[in-house]
């Protein structure tokens, strides 16, 4: 939210952060200590983890085989009109390994899981790299599962 009210109402005067998560003397302290509030690992499905999308809230999540990572840190790139926001409260496993950023290759919410069964050695390989690199980056804040009766 505070993203549209900044946009609407100039609330941030920096090219750094438009969407005004940060605390950058832009007096936005508030929504920079909810961002930072400790988050306690949990379950995530694919529909609880679509809220945490830089969008409906200010945290982002993005999955990748199972595992969830909190990159909000990583605002400029996944967040709203970043250029992998597509990934943002979605597991984006197989567009990793395919280095795909295509909205096809993320699936939404209320599809099933994919289980990666079909992916080639070198996407295999490419889905590792970008495994380790957001292991070593982003805090894992819980795991990713199939709700029952919908990603089945």
């Amino acid at each position: 939210m505070s993203f549209l009210k900044n946009l609407l109402f100039g609330g941030v005067k920096t090219s750094e952060d438009p969407t005004g998560i940060t605390d950058s003397g832009s007096g936005n302290a508030k929504a920079s200590q909810d961002v930072n509030e400790p988050i306690v690992e949990g379950r995530f499905t694919p529909r609880t983890l679509s809220k945490f999308n830089g969008h409906d809230d200010e945290k982002i999540f993005i999955a990748i085989r199972g595992k969830v990572y909190d990159c909000t840190a990583g605002r400029q790139f996944y967040g709203p009109s970043g250029p992998y926001s597509n990934f943002a409260g979605h597991d984006a496993s197989r567009g990793l390994a395919l280095n795909s950023f295509e909205m096809e290759v993320v699936p939404d919410w209320d599809k099933p899981m994919d289980d990666l069964k079909d992916l080639t050695p070198q996407q295999i390989d490419s889905l590792n790299e970008w495994e380790q690199h957001f292991a070593n980056k982003y805090p894992v804040v819980g795991t990713l599962e199939a709700e029952p009766g919908v990603n089945v």
